[in-house]
């Protein structure tokens, strides 16, 4: 399977568990069982998650993902920002998308969608990318709601979720980066009843390799060299890790880790005056006249 293959692959998947996912979306269900139901149904589909599924409610804008013990169930009412990704041999697909629970889609999630599409159309080789921020801006303003300025898409590489170019929500001259054929980005615009600005809060619960460093406890050693070999330089979850070790060595083990800089520790990404937020996200592929959607 070739690149394009395995990109077209994964978004199906991706695609697919969208789908499904779907009817779990309701009042009283539990944030731990949509994740595992997501992450199994990748690996059963043919893939592999290419982070944990995260699922942010409300405020949360990001980087919200359960852990074993988790209760917390969704009330009618929320916004569940479903953010999925799949991966074939390190080719991966980025999705997410909004559920308002048991009710009807409303204009805050309106505004991210259609700045999403209006995003897309932009895309194309030559392309800079303060004009995907352009689209994706204007439109969110025009709704009456502000983007967040602070969240970005991104560049995607082989095994790489953010490879270096980030893909602004927002328009900024500066931004130069011209879109090249065969480009993959991922776009995500983010509207916000809130200031359009998030905040790093507590607690830590996504991961990401970084670089072998020395470190003085033997389970911390141990659990580097597991994260290595399964997840890579993807992010994995800390429910992922649960049950390799002891609870409480495993959260001396990843803070020593975090500390000594082998592994990076994604904070939850709150609105920083609290206000409620909307995502809806594709993956596509940079084409000479346009953009193919993988997702």
């Amino acid at each position: 399977m070739d690149e394009r293959e395995a990109l077209i692959k994964a978004g199906e998947i991706a695609r697919q568990v969208k789908k499904e996912v779907t009817d779990l979306i309701k009042p009283g269900a539990k944030l731990y069982d949509i994740a595992e139901f997501v992450e199994r149904r990748i690996v059963e589909l043919g893939g592999k998650p290419a982070f944990p599924c995260n699922l942010s409610i409300n405020e949360v804008a990001a980087h919200y993902t359960p852990y074993k013990g988790d209760e917390t169930v969704l009330k009618e009412g929320d916004y569940l920002k479903v953010d999925l990704g799949v991966h074939i041999d390190g080719y991966v697909a980025d999705t997410a998308l909004t559920f308002r629970v048991g009710m009807e889609e409303d204009d805050l999630m309106e505004a991210s969608r259609e700045a999403l599409e209006n995003a897309i159309a932009t895309v194309r080789a030559g392309v800079k990318i303060s004009e995907i921020g352009r689209a994706i801006e204007e439109t969110i303003r025009e709704k009456g709601f502000n983007p967040i300025v602070n969240l970005s898409g991104h560049k995607i590489e082989r095994y790489k979720l953010h490879a270096g170019v980030s893909i602004p929500n927002i328009y900024r001259p500066n931004d130069t980066y011209e879109l090249k054929e065969g480009d993959v980005i991922a776009i995500e615009p983010f509207a916000t009843t809130g200031a359009g600005q998030v905040i790093e809060v507590p607690p830590a619960l996504i991961f990401m390799y970084v670089r072998d460093r020395p470190v003085r406890m033997t389970q911390a050693r141990r659990l580097l060299m597991h994260i290595k070999r399964e997840y890579s330089t993807l992010p994995f979850a800390y429910r992922w890790l649960q049950g390799f070790m002891p609870e409480g060595q495993l959260k001396l083990a990843l803070a020593q880790l975090d500390r000594a800089g082998a592994i990076y520790s994604y904070q939850v990404l709150r609105e920083v005056r609290g206000g409620m937020v909307a995502q809806f996200e594709h993956t596509v592929i940079v084409e000479k006249d346009g953009a193919y959607i993988t997702t």
